[in-house]
């Protein structure tokens, strides 16, 4: 059975039974039930990177599951054999020790830098997973190193291959955070643009644990009373999924009790 290397932005639902149900349980949130799906087929590379990349979402979303993530992660890079499948190891693994840093878990920012610096040696120029490794070396850049200029630079590829390689997931985020960077520089309308750019492929694509985020973020560049009903709804979608992703926990509106 062929599986579709997912990494953690780069995955839509395919035509194949097992994709599509594995899209569906992801795009809600159910990554724990998503991952078993794979776990059959992880001695295939591919699927063993794509279950990487799930329970690496969930560390991000929800801020547990590290452990197995961790393990998960281990197996990919025993198994991986090509330089492709390597490279893809490594990106999860930056991926997944970035998370660790800005979630306040552990500090793992020189892990990051060294496995995404892996990555973009093992990966060829014209390999499908640039633009997600571009994706992730720009939060790098943004986040961690605090260099607006070069994550501006690394999303605008990463924006730029998504589009031309149809990954209309990547570009939902590559959307997001140009507009995150202009936001920052006081370009409202650019941003307004780009947000809601994230929001539209995000529910065209079913991918509901992104939308709450998107809904906060367009909701900083609108005036009232829409920015109230955009926080509203994004706390309506936040408290379905369980309090999902916990970084938006304070920044929305607690309804009154009754």
């Amino acid at each position: 059975m062929a599986h579709t290397a997912m990494s953690g932005f780069g995955t839509t639902a395919g035509d194949d039974p097992l994709q599509t149900a594995v899209w569906r349980l992801r795009s809600r949130g159910c990554w724990t039930d998503a991952a078993a799906l794979l776990t059959p087929h992880a001695a295939n590379p591919a699927a063993a990177l794509e279950r990487v990349g799930l329970l690496v979402e969930r560390c991000m979303y929800t801020g547990e599951g590290w452990a197995d993530a961790e393990d998960a992660l281990r197996t990919a890079e025993a198994g991986a054999v090509s330089d492709e499948e390597r490279g893809g190891a490594a990106c999860e693994r930056g991926r997944l020790a970035y998370a660790a840093t800005v979630l306040g878990v552990r500090d793992r920012a020189d892990e990051a830098r060294t496995a995404l610096g892996r990555a973009a040696a093992l990966l060829s120029p014209d390999s499908p997973s640039r633009p997600l490794l571009d994706f992730r070396r720009g939060l790098l850049a943004e986040h961690i190193a605090e260099s607006p200029q070069a994550a501006r630079a690394a999303y605008r590829r990463a924006h730029e291959g998504a589009a031309a390689g149809g990954d209309l997931l990547l570009l939902s985020f590559t959307f997001h955070h140009q507009a995150r960077l202009a936001l920052r520089e006081g370009e409202t309308a650019e941003a307004r643009h780009g947000f809601s750019e994230a929001l539209r492929l995000r529910e065209e694509l079913g991918y509901l644990i992104g939308a709450a985020p998107a809904l906060a973020a367009l909701a900083d560049c609108e005036p009232q009373p829409e920015a109230d009903r955009l926080r509203a709804e994004a706390g309506r979608l936040f408290r379905l999924l369980g309090g999902v992703p916990v970084w938006l926990a304070g920044r929305l509106p607690v309804p009154a009790p009754r």
